[in-house]
């Protein structure tokens, strides 16, 4: 189960809201239609990043603080006002602060998704880093543009 961020319009994300069908089809093609567009793959790092955010005081669930389009659960709208007060808020939040929680042995109990936290593994944050680093810097630059944006879940 993966997580990917585009950046949209806000009439663009209307006509998605409206219709899921085009939206899943623009998804498939914003590569080709706007090269270059910024986006956020976060691949499977999503859950410990949620983790990681609630520990630090900072509540952030992907599936739960977009706006769900259509009804099977895999694309949600993010709006412009949500970015930019998500992305104000993850520029107070530093990597150095967040990973003080990370904790390998709870997330195991607590099985967090992907399920792979080793105590043993000293470079696995690594991949947390570089998802969170994705993450500031999709949503800074979505906001500065004064866009939205529209997330993907896959299974």
């Amino acid at each position: 189960m993966v997580i990917s961020f585009t950046r949209v319009t806000p009439e663009e994300l209307e006509r998605a809201e409206k219709d899921p069908e085009w939206a899943r089809d623009f998804l498939w093609q914003v590569d080709e239609l706007r090269p270059g567009n910024p986006g956020a793959y976060l691949d499977k790092a999503w859950a410990g990043l949620e983790f990681l955010l609630g520990e630090a005081g900072e509540t952030l669930e992907f599936l739960m603080d977009g706006y769900q389009i259509g009804d099977d659960g895999t694309l949600f709208s993010w709006s412009v006002e949500s970015i930019q007060s998500l992305a104000k808020r993850l520029r107070a939040l530093p990597w150095e602060r967040l990973v003080t929680h990370y904790d390998p042995v709870q997330m195991t109990e607590e099985e967090i998704y992907p399920n792979i936290w080793d105590p043993e593994d000293e470079d696995e944050p690594e991949y947390l880093k570089g998802a969170y680093e994705t993450l500031v810097s999709f949503f800074d630059a979505t906001a500065r543009l004064e866009s939205a944006a529209l997330m993907s879940f896959s299974f």
